[in-house]
């Protein structure tokens, strides 16, 4: 018996190296899809931006950088990997090359709750909406890091007015979440999909799977409460028309202006997966995430996929619309938007919404 416990003694490191190894594949196995995702989708909708914004202009924008320039946004990657990674001498230079990291995993995380279909979800939590925005917060540390830590004036009133903004439309996000969370009752995005499964009728946006009165009454205050989480959300993404933190023809490029090459690059890699966690967020709590909006015709978890992309490339597509239609907003009609008509807005949807579901 002596011998057989010196035996296990000496097996127990073995073992704990070994299950250490499991895990660490296991937590990797369970990340890498959302990056790879991420990296690709920012390839497509890069050339997709320049293809439409060209359009809307009446211009033909990429064309010899392979067919119609489908190469052009692999060739703007290497040259921005290329590019000399320079730092102001007077920065702060530890906290100047943290922020744009710390920029991109306050995005990256967020993608942890975003069920991509049934049977893929990066972490099954019940509070993932709560999660989404407590991680989606990280984002203003890094972008007021950046332009703290760059010494330079038009950096430092990007960042600060990038943080007065974030602070202020996480108020009606949070407040239009709500909304969904009250009808599905589970801030689970998985749930929340479940329960509009079974075609478009069943969707939170037209009402949810309520009798038909309910619907009707629900339909008004879940439209407008939609309208407002995915303006509010473009808002956190600094998108055109409330790009007020990169204004170009006021603050050169504001928080990034001085960083090149790839940090550069990954500013702007940041903005791009934000543009889609933003559509992801609104197509999971009222567009039925997942669910395929012909109820059980071209249904599954592979087919679940293809539409909850479908659904977030749609939104990517409106935001990019319209950041080369409409103009910029002043930095006061930007914050009366979000305290004196969103915020209203949304306390009289929630209060709504709250007496139909009682009565």
């Amino acid at each position: 018996m002596e011998e057989l416990g010196k035996t296990i003694l000496k097996l127990i490191p073995v073992i704990g190296d070994q299950l250490a190894d499991i895990s660490v594949l296991v937590f990797v196995i369970g990340a890498a899809p959302p990056l790879i995702f991420i990296l690709l989708y920012a390839l497509v909708t890069l050339y997709t931006e320049m293809k439409v914004s060209a359009h809307i202009q009446d211009r033909v924008a990429y064309m010899y950088t392979g067919y119609h320039g489908i190469l052009q946004p692999v060739a703007d990657i290497l040259k921005l990997i290329q590019k000399e990674d320079t730092v102001p001498d007077s920065a702060d230079k530890t906290l100047f090359r943290l922020a744009p990291y710390l920029v991109f995993i306050g995005t990256y995380a967020g993608f942890a709750v975003i069920p991509f279909s049934s049977a893929y979800m990066g972490s099954n939590i019940n509070l993932g909406v709560f999660y989404l925005i407590a991680a989606s917060s990280i984002v203003v540390i890094g972008l007021l890091m950046s332009g703290w830590a760059s010494n330079n004036k038009w950096s430092l009133l990007g960042a600060m007015r990038s943080a007065a903004q974030l602070v202020s439309y996480e108020v009606p996000t949070a407040l239009a979440v709500l909304v969904a969370v009250m009808i599905t009752g589970s801030l689970n995005l998985n749930e929340v999909s479940k329960f509009q499964d079974g075609g478009i009728q069943n969707w939170i946006l037209f009402g949810g799977p309520m009798p038909i009165t309910q619907k009707l009454l629900l339909l008004p205050f879940t439209f407008i409460t939609f309208l407002i989480l995915f303006l509010a959300g473009m808002a956190e993404v600094n998108r055109t028309p409330f790009d007020l933190p990169e204004a170009e023809s006021e603050l050169v490029q504001g928080f990034n202006t001085e960083y090149s090459g790839m940090k550069f690059a990954i500013f702007y890699l940041a903005e791009y997966a934000n543009m889609f966690l933003v559509s992801a967020v609104a197509t999971s709590l009222f567009l039925g995430g997942w669910s395929s909006p012909f109820g059980s015709f071209m249904s599954g978890p592979v087919w679940g996929v293809f539409w909850f992309v479908m659904k977030g490339m749609f939104f990517v597509f409106v935001q990019i619309w319209m950041r080369w239609t409409l103009p910029r907003l002043r930095v006061d009609q930007l914050m009366y938007t979000s305290w004196k008509v969103m915020t209203p807005f949304l306390f009289v949807c929630i209060f709504a919404v709250g007496l139909i579901l009682v009565l």
